[in-house]
């Protein structure tokens, strides 16, 4: 779908990759609305919302639901690295509830507008690793791979309304949200991690030419369909990763 003159609804859209994906939106000619915990540093439309817990969710989908949406992208994303019993139930639930939950609302609060107007576009910005599953990043991979699900079943669901669902996978990117104990990880194992600005644009053509699933990244987006037939040939390519990755962590130590 074309950006220039729609109404536009990005969540993260304050980070480092939102902003870049902001921009782009912009140029594009997007009427941009950014969803965040803290207003973006360029200005611009700005709704206030708290997507990791249940009353923040209600209220910032009452007002969603509210206004017309043609474009809604789910960005926002949380990530514990380290082993998961070494990750605090809070930020436990959080991951799932912005990482998957809060798409899911949001797609209840723009869904009923864009069917009654028979246009519009869901686009769920996932990762790699909810489709590889990678260890020390339980809860990360696994709502991600939720968002996947989601992602195709309403896709499927939708056929024949004018709405579309876009499910874009990037690999590793290089921004503040990894920590100092992920890029030693990357560093250790020899992970590539993308720049951001390449991301953001390949995000951001994959929306406006309504792309279905949408991977990343080589050899991660081959390893995607190996890992969908026969994920032992995958348990064996990470096991020595897996192993490195576990001497970074002590059972007290989180990141």
């Amino acid at each position: 779908m074309r950006f220039k003159d729609r109404r536009v609804l990005l969540t993260g859209g304050s980070g480092a990759m939102g902003r870049l994906i902001a921009r782009d939106i912009r140029k594009a000619g997007g009427q941009l609305t950014i969803v965040d915990l803290n207003p973006p540093e360029d200005g611009g439309a700005f709704i206030a919302g708290d997507l990791s817990t249940a009353a923040g969710l209600d209220a910032l989908c009452a007002r969603v639901a509210a206004e017309p949406w043609d474009i809604l992208i789910n960005l926002a994303g949380i990530q514990h690295f380290g082993p998961l019993e070494a990750q605090t139930p809070a930020h436990l639930n959080a991951t799932y509830m912005v990482n998957l939950v809060a798409p899911a609302r949001l797609a209840q609060a723009v869904l009923p507008g864009m069917k009654a107007r028979g246009r519009g576009q869901i686009a769920n910005v996932g990762s790699i690793f909810g489709s590889i599953n990678f260890a020390h990043f339980a809860t990360y991979s696994s709502s991600k791979a939720g968002l996947r699900a989601l992602s195709q079943a309403l896709r499927r669901e939708l056929i024949q309304t004018g709405v579309g669902v876009t499910y874009v996978a990037p690999r590793a990117v290089r921004t503040p949200l990894n920590s100092d104990a992920v890029n030693a990880w990357a560093k250790l194992t020899g992970m590539t991690m993308d720049e951001p600005e390449a991301i953001a644009r390949r995000i951001v053509r994959a929306i406006r030419d309504g792309r279905k699933d949408v991977y990343l990244g080589l050899p991660e987006a081959l390893f995607v369909r190996l890992n969908g037939f026969a994920p032992g040939l995958i348990d064996g390519a990470l096991r020595a990763n897996d192993l490195k990755a576990r001497a970074l962590f002590t059972p007290s130590q989180s990141h």
